[in-house]
């Protein structure tokens, strides 16, 4: 089993920033990590994924270069730095967790990864 504890969500104006973080504990060891958001009514939609053991990364092309995921492996933490927020960028954003070792390298999709948080709201006003 996987915990998944997201925090740093909040409100903020169009331009702000704001790091969203992701506590994992149980089993720690992951694959990969991803970032998903989900905005009013609309499906959820992947944002960004790490690989747990390489600086790999990969994102959706609506935050290439405006966010980026990162981890802290001694924290078992995942973060997401969110620059230049837009109001589009309004969602809950989740966090999950890829501990099998089969499917694509680079989960984009909801069925990639196993366990989720409980997510955090972020709302950018314009």
């Amino acid at each position: 089993q996987v915990h998944l504890v997201e925090s740093g969500g909040g409100l903020l104006q169009a331009g702000g920033s704001l790091r969203l973080s992701c506590a994992a504990s149980g089993r720690t060891f992951s694959y990969a990590m991803g970032w998903f958001r989900q905005a009013p009514g609309k499906e959820c939609e992947f944002v960004a994924t790490i690989r747990w053991n390489s600086d790999n990364t990969y994102y959706a092309d609506s935050v290439k270069g405006r966010f980026t995921i990162s981890r802290d492996n001694t924290k078992n933490t995942v973060y997401l730095l969110t620059n230049n927020l837009k109001p589009e960028d309004t969602a809950v954003y989740y966090c999950a967790a890829k501990i099998s070792r089969s499917g694509p390298y680079y989960g984009t999709g909801v069925g990639d990864y196993d366990y989720w948080g409980q997510g955090t709201q972020v709302t950018v006003s314009s």
